[in-house]
């Protein structure tokens, strides 16, 4: 068990205090986004003016921001419909235009904002950045600490369904032996985290703030999670390697062999002598490279071009909810939950309407569509290319992720891989998409790492 790894008492009580210091320090101060004018957090001042102290954030958004939201929605000048009968333009006009009455008329930011509120975030300035999070800590005697990251184009709402079940597992028919201290940041230029002013916040840098992070909190060990963009990060912490890390568990996993790379990169056919399972792999890699990648190399390349984001909130939600082949994934379960009904038998499992509202929202009011599109002009590898870590790592495998990664790439790529699993439904958006799916595999995943 965890009884080496994080004492619970002086845990607690050195987070408890640190909180009702920052809380003693002062009335809430504003903390103003210069984009805007406008303020949408509240945040206790710090002891002494440390920014380095863990800070309780409120979320307040200002009634007349909501109003302006809906009348730039509602003023939107709109083109004609795409040429053809199916997605391959792009998100179809009657697809966003629906979106947009609902968002414009009938959707609720207060709801989201309640459930922010609900939980306890926090900020803290970590190299220079104010970093958002929320800290959920289990009642359960030794816990394991937790980091999990979200990806683009989602944010810390992705995990708010995970949160019960995995901080508080006898509710969901789950061992007292598998609960988990959950903290859930939001990434560098994302949502409530601060937004970087100079170069160098990629994958690496992240990984290195998310260790300070968890020793601020207390955590002398930890596990950290993470699909899409946090699957990136969590492989380079593990690449990293820092003592304190135990170990991790993606749903994106970096597996891709340098051959295989090299053959995609090339544009050839799957090379002979290839699995059943590598070649459905190597022709799912290939049909996304081919399809659906053109968002990721704009902002890749040309981030500060997508000055629309910014401006336009229908440009802002389009971009968010393309990805290139719309009806297939990683966007196949959002077009379900706009659409709200299985498209193409695809299904948006529990992920709703309102769900996407929320985090598109979130980047509208926060204004971080094109500071989170920088994430990806500040990575400089191949995300899907074989991780080459030591670190005991566990992965989970879903059907409707960009690619199926093979269990003999996966074993290639971690060298102390404690766990691999196949599941039978959810997609790139799993702990959005299958919340107890996810929960499972992520208990079942670590739990070689608690003994």
């Amino acid at each position: 068990m965890l009884d080496n790894v994080l004492p619970p008492s002086r845990s607690r009580r050195r987070f408890v205090s640190v909180a009702a210091a920052t809380l003693a320090a002062g009335s809430l101060s504003r903390l103003a986004f210069a984009e805007t004018n406008q303020t949408i957090t509240e945040v206790a001042k710090s002891a002494g003016g440390d920014k380095t102290a863990i800070r309780p954030l409120r979320v307040h958004v200002p009634e007349a921001q909501l109003m302006d939201l809906r009348r730039r929605i509602k003023a939107t000048r709109w083109p004609e419909r795409e040429t053809v009968a199916d997605d391959s333009q792009g998100v179809p006009l009657t697809m966003i235009q629906e979106l947009a009455r609902h968002w414009s008329t009938d959707y609720d930011w207060r709801k989201c904002e309640a459930k922010l509120n609900a939980l306890p975030q926090f900020v803290t300035e970590i190299d220079g950045l104010d970093i958002h999070f929320i800290h959920v800590r289990s009642n359960h005697e030794n816990a394991m600490p937790l980091i999990v990251t979200h990806g683009w184009p989602g944010s810390v709402i992705e995990q708010f369904k995970i949160i019960d079940p995995l901080t508080n597992p006898t509710a969901h028919g789950a061992s007292a032996l598998d609960a988990f201290h959950l903290v859930i940041p939001s990434l560098p230029g994302y949502g409530l985290s601060g937004k970087p002013t100079s170069t160098g916040w990629g994958p690496e840098r992240t990984a290195r703030a998310w260790v300070v992070l968890m020793k601020r909190l207390g955590y002398e060990k930890f596990a950290a999670q993470g699909g899409d963009l946090g699957g990136v990060v969590a492989n380079v912490m593990a690449k990293q390697a820092p003592p304190e890390l135990l170990g991790i568990h993606v749903n994106f996993p970096a597996t891709v062999p340098p051959e295989i790379a090299k053959a995609l990169q090339a544009g050839d056919p799957p090379p002979p002598g290839l699995s059943d399972d590598e070649k459905h792999a190597y022709e799912q890699l290939s049909s996304a490279a081919k399809k659906r990648r053109a968002y990721a190399l704009e902002m890749g390349t040309r981030p500060q071009t997508l000055y629309g984001l910014s401006d336009s909130p229908v440009a802002l939600a389009s971009w968010l909810l393309d990805h290139g082949d719309g009806y297939v994934q990683p966007a196949a379960a959002l077009t379900s939950a706009v659409f709200g009904r299985s498209v193409n038998g695809e299904s948006a499992g529990e992920l709703t309407r309102d769900d996407v509202l929320d985090d598109i929202t979130l980047y509208w009011l926060t204004n971080t569509g094109i500071s989170a599109a920088r994430f990806y002009w500040e990575s400089h590898f191949n995300f899907l290319a074989a991780a080459d870590v030591s670190v005991p790592a566990a992965v989970s495998v879903f059907p409707r992720e960009n690619y199926q990664a093979p269990r003999s790439w996966t074993e290639r790529a971690y060298h102390n891989l404690i766990y691999y699993n196949r599941v039978d439904r959810g997609g790139h958006f799993a702990a959005w998409e299958q919340p107890q799916l996810f929960a499972e595999e992520v208990r079942a995943g670590l739990r070689p790492l608690r003994a």
